[in-house]
C-alpha cells in the first residue's frame, strides 16, 4: 500500500469518525423564512414506536389476540432521557391498571384528540405552516392542530384537549410553552369518578391536568428536526422528564394531509349504548 492510498484511507477514518450521524449536524444553518427565522415549514414525521411506549420496551402480543402478529407491539428503544419516567409510587400503580385497560382508557381508541406532545410522534405525518405571529401544526389523525402564538406569553383562556401554546425562538431553537390542558374523559377505572387523564402512549403512560410541556425544535438537517419535550405534572411525576427523538421530512412530490376523520369509526364504540341500531 503507498503512501498516498494509506492517506487516504486514514482521512476517510477520521472523516467518518467526526461526520454527524444522520439527522444531526454541528454547522448546518436551516433555511430562513421572510422574516430571517429558521424554516420549519413542510411535512414531518417520528419513525419510532414512541406512540406504543414512550420508554424502551421488547415485542408483545396486541390488545386482540385474534389479530395475532397484524396488531403486536412491535420493539423499541424508548425515547426518555435519563432512565425511567419518574412517577410518584400511587402514579405508578395506576398506570399499570390503565395499560392493562387501555382498550377503553386510551383516547386514541375513541378517536378524541392526541393533545402535546403526543401529537407529534403518532404515526401520522404532522405539517407545519409558519409565519412571524403564529406556527401551525396540524396532524393527520383526527385532523388535530394547535397554534403556537410567537407574539406573546398569554395564559391559558380555557383548558383544550390540545392546551395554550406561547413560543419563542432561541437563537436557531423554536421553544414552546405550553399549558392548559384538560385531564381527559373520567377514568373508567375511578370508583368515583374524580380522576380524569390522558395518556402518552398505548402503554398506559398518562399525565392528569396539571401537565406543563416545553418542546424545543431544532432544524439539524434538510430533512430533519431534532424534537426534544420536558414534561412536568406534580399530579403524576416527582420531577420533570424529557424525551427526545428526532423527526424525519415526507418528501413525496406531492405530499399532503389525508383524510383521516376516524369519529365514524368508533360511533358504536362511544354512542352504540344510545342508538336503537349500529351507527352506518
Amino acid at each position: 500500500m503507498t503512501s498516498a492510498t494509506v492517506s487516504a484511507v486514514v482521512a476517510a477514518a477520521f472523516l467518518a469518525a467526526v461526520s454527524p450521524r444522520p439527522g444531526e449536524s454541528q454547522t448546518y444553518r436551516a433555511p430562513r423564512t421572510a422574516g430571517g427565522q429558521p424554516d420549519l415549514n413542510g411535512f414531518w414525521q417520528a419513525l419510532n414506536t414512541a406512540n406504543w411506549d414512550l420508554e424502551a420496551h421488547e415485542a408483545a402480543p396486541g390488545p386482540v389476540l385474534q389479530l395475532g402478529a397484524a396488531y403486536a407491539v412491535p420493539p423499541g428503544q424508548g425515547v426518555v432521557m435519563g432512565g425511567p419516567i419518574p412517577y410518584r409510587a400511587d402514579a405508578l400503580a395506576m398506570k399499570k391498571k390503565y395499560a392493562a385497560n387501555a382498550l377503553r382508557e386510551d383516547a386514541e381508541v375513541k378517536c378524541y384528540l392526541p393533545g402535546v406532545p403526543r401529537m407529534m410522534y403518532m404515526p401520522y405525518p404532522v405539517q407545519i405552516v409558519q409565519s412571524a405571529s403564529q406556527i401551525l401544526m396540524m396532524s393527520e389523525f383526527a385532523s388535530a392542530h394547535r397554534t403556537i402564538y410567537m407574539n406573546g406569553n398569554d395564559p391559558p383562556p380555557a383548558d383544550t384537549w390540545m392546551g395554550w401554546s406561547n413560543g419563542h425562538w432561541d437563537s436557531d431553537t423554536l421553544v414552546v410553552d405550553s399549558k392548559g390542558f384538560l385531564g381527559g374523559t373520567v377514568s373508567a377505572l375511578d370508583d368515583e369518578g374524580t380522576i380524569h387523564v390522558r395518556f402518552l402512549d398505548r402503554a398506559g403512560n398518562y399525565h392528569t391536568d396539571g401537565l406543563h410541556v416545553v418542546e424545543r425544535i431544532q432544524r439539524t438537517g434538510p430533512d430533519h428536526l431534532s424534537y426534544q419535550a420536558t414534561i412536568e405534572d406534580p399530579n403524576v411525576y416527582t420531577r420533570p422528564w424529557t424525551i427526545s427523538m428526532p423527526l424525519y421530512r415526507r418528501v413525496e412530490a406531492a405530499m399532503q394531509l389525508g383524510e383521516f376523520k376516524c369519529e365514524e369509526f368508533v360511533g358504536d364504540l362511544i354512542f352504540g349504548k344510545y342508538q336503537k341500531g349500529p351507527v352506518r
